[in-house]
């Protein structure tokens, strides 16, 4: 027989949510540059470190004209690219360092990296 442990008495505190940031539109004003608009009207922009992907999933990014085919997925609604790369929103939105290796450099302005829209 296998016995549960009984659950913790609630001490009626509430959990704290995040909510994740949605990429609503994606532009490539240079090579190599991605500008991000998200949801919440917060734009960023991005460099991608080109040139040290080699046997990554990244490496065909280092092609400025295959990273330039970069979409927003309507699905996950983050950027993607046709080899099926895409990104975490929390962490493009800057709410998250990256898991591991960081393959982008921030080139916005503001103290913490972030722009609210103009427009």
């Amino acid at each position: 027989m296998i016995r549960r442990k009984p659950n913790p008495p609630s001490t009626g505190a509430m959990k704290a949510t995040h909510k994740i940031p949605h990429v609503e539109s994606v532009e490539v004003p240079r090579d190599h540059v991605i500008r991000l608009t998200f949801d919440d009207g917060i734009t960023r922009e991005l460099e991608f470190l080109a040139g040290s992907n080699h046997g990554t999933v990244f490496a065909p990014l280092d092609d400025p004209l295959y990273f330039a085919q970069v979409k927003v997925d309507p699905e996950s609604r983050t950027v993607a690219w046709p080899n099926g790369l895409d990104l975490d929103p929390a962490v493009l939105h800057g709410d998250f360092e990256p898991a591991g290796e960081n393959h982008f450099r921030d080139l916005s302005s503001g103290a913490d990296g972030r722009t609210a829209s103009s427009e």
